[in-house]
């Protein structure tokens, strides 16, 4: 190893999880944010190997993520509008080493429903708002990522912030409410009391299922209590039937959710809550395969239906 390659080692493992927080918020998808981690710490390490000087790599490696990300998200949204079904972000499950979510100020800006928000924005605005409003950069910072005036970063700020205000519930819950609520929804939905479940949804609920057209699920979103419940408690009652299969509360990028793995321990799926208010308004989940990958080994929920049937 040559004088210097420690060092500019270290300096790349500093900079990973600044550059994934800023892909993955931007993609919403961790095999695509990955992608841009990598190239962008490529960058960074042959303008060192070069001789250029940088003066903060932290703010270098955020131009250059960004970036790539705003270009990936174009072409992402092409295939996007192509996806069977409802297409919902790759979740980020929190373990006792790795918690997504250690940072309270950033939390929010993780979860489901707000990058499922985010993606009715263009790549510009949903740059501008989270290095803005999530990372703290300046406008005049931003100007130079973005290759934009400062009006325009403005202008674009704004816009973006009225888009998600109009969209976000007007009462927030607290963490520790959160939890309790979760913990009362997946004790009701173990023990299948419908009752239960239907007093915990808020009256305009959506349930979203993502199969990827490789695993059954929702062919589009479903919306009201008694609908949602009722959906609800049929999977649950189908699931019984697969005793070898369980439902482990997990936290999922940032708020309350579930695992679901089969008897050898592979995920077949992640259920994610969004709890405003103290109810429980929207429910997210993700089956499709190729979005569990990087949770661990993945289960074959097609053959556990047909061993079934």
């Amino acid at each position: 190893m040559r004088p210097g390659d420690s060092a500019r080692a270290g300096l790349l493992d500093e900079l990973r999880p600044t550059a994934f927080a800023i892909a993955y918020r931007m993609l919403g998808s961790v095999s695509e944010a990955e992608d841009v981690v990598q190239e962008s710490l490529l960058r960074v390490h042959q303008s060192l190997e070069s001789g250029e000087e940088i003066a903060s790599p932290k703010a270098y490696v955020a131009t250059v993520t960004t970036r790539l990300a705003i270009n990936e998200l174009r072409s992402a949204r092409v295939r996007r509008e192509r996806y069977v079904g409802d297409w919902l972000p790759e979740p980020l499950v929190a373990d006792s080493t790795d918690d997504p979510a250690s940072h309270a100020e950033t939390a929010d800006s993780l979860s489901l429903a707000m990058l499922v928000l985010l993606e009715s924005l263009s790549p510009e605005q949903r740059a501008v708002l989270l290095l803005h409003d999530v990372f703290g950069y300046g406008y005049g910072e931003i100007t130079a990522i973005v290759g934009k005036s400062e009006d325009n970063v403005r202008q674009l700020a704004a816009r973006a912030r009225r888009h998600v205000t109009e969209r976000r519930p007007r009462f927030q819950t607290s963490r520790e409410q959160q939890q309790a609520l979760a913990q009362r929804f997946f004790a009701a939905a173990r023990a299948g009391d419908l009752a239960g479940l239907e007093s915990l949804l808020a009256h305009d609920v959506e349930l979203r299922g993502d199969g990827g057209g490789k695993v059954p699920a929702l062919g589009r979103s479903l919306h009201g209590r008694s609908r949602v419940a009722h959906t609800l408690a049929n999977w649950l009652h189908a699931l019984a039937r697969f005793p070898e299969v369980t439902m482990s509360p997990a936290e999922v990028n940032g708020a309350a959710g579930a695992v679901f793995r089969d008897g050898q321990d592979r995920v077949l799926g992640v259920w994610a809550l969004d709890v405003a208010d103290g109810q429980v308004t929207g429910i997210h989940s993700i089956v499709n395969p190729d979005k569990l990958g990087h949770l661990g080994p993945v289960g074959d929920a097609l053959a556990i239906i047909r061993d079934a049937r």
